[in-house]
């Protein structure tokens, strides 16, 4: 698909499907098919395939070909099954348009274009357009990073709550602090594409000594390492919560093999007395007496409940 957008007033406006795209300002392409690729083309530039743009060499993600400035980030979005995904999305910059190819839909492709004039750089080039594209991104990733922030408050809850949790709830618990803590991993890593690709995109901004796009595009870059340090302090809150898990599940453990050792403690007397008159000897003290019976039976309650005071005595229960 193709959305193509020009500029009105001080926001985009979005041109018709057929709409010629040499008015256009910002061409996105979607998942393009080989007829949309030509028409692209057609422009003057050259569309990467989704396998050029996921190879992680950085020669093949930040160069340029001719007037054309290539850059390729890694964004989450959602894929054609509106799961969660990550994925490349390359930015070309012509001296007209800026070209943008994904395969995946990112949230802030689809919310920029509605309030392209109120970002920090406008939208009155295509540089301008870019750079209010990667703030709308920033914000993106941090609010992704707060939802996250978000989870692991609910997991500390469960974690020191009082009754302690157990079971399946620690289960479930451990596996919601590994799908937050994979999650903060990839956002980490889009933060670090993203200011790469604002670092390639600052020596053509020198070049051409624009004052304003050079502010803004450092306080972008500033926002990245910002939000990367905040992903380093999840990450940090994410492992303790893990460890604390953990031993959670270890003292449930002991206590449990500590309650299966004292019951097996408190039968070995009395097993001991039935395997001793359980023997077939032919004399056994008290093996004639009518009583025999109940004084076996006896010595074995007596000798557990003797082993079940001794325990409480020494704190074992």
């Amino acid at each position: 698909m193709i959305f193509a957008y020009r500029p009105l007033g001080a926001g985009l406006e979005k041109l018709p499907v057929e709409g010629d795209l040499s008015d256009a300002l910002w061409v996105d392409l979607l998942s393009p098919q080989p007829a949309q690729v030509e028409a692209v083309e057609a422009l003057g530039v050259s569309v990467p395939t989704l396998a050029d743009m996921q190879e992680i060499e950085v020669s093949n993600r930040l160069y340029r070909e001719g007037d054309t400035e290539v850059l390729t980030i890694v964004l989450p979005g959602l894929d054609r099954n509106k799961e969660p995904s990550f994925g490349p999305v390359a930015f070309l910059i012509t001296p007209e348009r800026l070209f943008t190819v994904r395969y995946h839909t990112p949230r802030p492709f689809e919310t920029y274009a509605t309030h392209a004039g109120q970002s920090s750089a406008g939208c009155a080039g295509r540089r301008r357009v870019f750079l209010g594209l990667i703030e709308e991104i920033i914000a993106r990733i941090a609010d992704l990073l707060e939802s996250v922030g978000v989870a692991v408050d609910e997991q500390s809850h469960i974690a020191f709550r009082n009754p302690a949790p157990r079971g399946d709830e620690l289960a479930d618990a451990l596996r919601a602090l590994g799908k937050q803590s994979e999650q903060v991993s990839k956002y980490r890593h889009a933060l670090l594409t993203v200011e790469r690709a604002l670092s390639s995109f600052g020596l053509g901004l020198e070049t051409e000594k624009d004052k304003l796009l050079t502010s803004i595009l450092k306080a972008q870059v500033k926002d990245c390492q910002a939000l990367t340090v905040h992903g380093d302090f999840l990450s940090g809150r994410i492992a303790q919560l893990t460890d604390v898990m953990l031993g959670l599940i270890n003292l449930e453990q002991n206590d449990t093999s500590r309650i299966l050792s004292v019951v097996a403690v408190l039968f070995l007397p009395p097993t001991l007395v039935a395997s001793v008159y359980g023997m077939n000897f032919p004399f056994i003290p008290g093996l004639e007496s009518p009583h025999g019976y109940l004084i076996a039976t006896a010595l074995m309650i007596g000798s557990a409940l003797g082993t079940y005071l001794l325990s409480k005595w020494k704190n074992w229960l």
